[in-house]
């Protein structure tokens, strides 16, 4: 049952004060060379599976901006991390870019610790659960330049299979 105006316009009032709703992600695995380009694309289906789910969320306020991922069926107790590149997803891995940092580093790859780290980049860990689940949420104190967050990347931390440590396995289409 939809929910009237009326009840709605005390949510809606808070927007402006959270700076706004932000960006919302939620697409399931496929491979690059589906018909229809997808926006989550699978690079190791052995630990992102075709069909498992992502959800990513970014928000912003006068203080900064949250991201928070959530996974779904992906390969159980499977450690990744997750950083927000430059490119766009594509049927090679490396489309994504390089991570997207708030002060850019003048030489990539970006190596210098003074530019890679946790509060210059977007940094995100976590570790699936038995059911292949997971979520990791951080925050910095920045906001995106408008078309220069372009997708989430899904990296490998330890070697998993076929996959050494730092591989990109999976790739969301943001445009944060």
């Amino acid at each position: 049952m939809p929910v009237p105006f009326t009840a709605a316009l005390p949510a809606l009032l808070l927007l402006p004060a959270l700076g706004g709703p932000g960006t919302v992600v939620e697409a399931d695995f496929a491979p690059a060379t589906a018909f229809v380009p997808p926006a989550a694309i699978s690079h190791a289906p052995d630990v992102v599976p075709y069909g498992s789910r992502v959800r990513v969320t970014e928000a912003w306020s006068g203080t900064g901006t949250a991201v928070e991922l959530e996974l779904t069926g992906i390969a159980p107790a499977t450690e990744l991390a997750a950083h927000v590149h430059t490119g766009q997803c594509g049927a090679d891995p490396a489309a994504s870019g390089p991570h997207y940092q708030d002060a850019v580093d003048p030489v990539q790859p970006s190596t210098d610790r003074a530019y890679a780290n946790d509060r210059n980049e977007v940094r995100l860990a976590l570790r699936t659960d038995a059911a292949g689940d997971g979520t990791a949420r951080t925050a910095v104190h920045w906001r995106f330049r408008p078309g220069g967050a372009r997708s989430l990347v899904l990296h490998t931390v330890h070697a998993e299979g076929a996959h050494p440590a730092g591989a990109r396995v999976a790739c969301v289409n943001v445009d944060f």
